[in-house]
């Protein structure tokens, strides 16, 4: 059985929560690698938005397939390949969901797909 998860993210909002919580937003959502990539690129925020989303849609995803124990933000590293596409590493769990990102100035929407047993 295949199970998708999705989100939808307003970058602006997430542009907010940078501003008013900084680093302790930032480190209590993203690992390392992922905050140092997204400060590098020329919004920061959408890529947050993006990885943020990605996050949320693996976490539906993962609960849609029966997961019952709660799955923290920093469990779910969202990662490029060399052409660019996401991929995400699970710490502590099996699962291997894939996960499209697409974001637009305002809005970042990801899918995951995870096949369960």
């Amino acid at each position: 059985m295949m199970v998708v998860g999705t989100d939808l993210v307003e970058v602006g909002r997430i542009q907010e929560m940078i501003e008013r919580w900084a680093d302790r937003f930032l480190e209590r959502i993203f690992t390392s690698e992922e905050i140092s990539y997204c400060q590098r690129q020329v919004r920061p925020a959408q890529h947050f938005a993006g990885r943020f989303a990605a996050k949320e849609a693996v976490k539906k995803a993962l609960y849609s397939a029966g997961q019952t124990e709660p799955v923290l933000f920093k469990q779910i590293q969202v990662n490029r390949d060399q052409q660019g596409a996401p991929w995400v590493r699970l710490r502590g769990l099996s699962e291997i969901p894939q996960v499209s990102i697409s974001h637009t100035d305002r809005y970042a929407v990801a899918t995951a797909i995870l096949e369960s047993p």
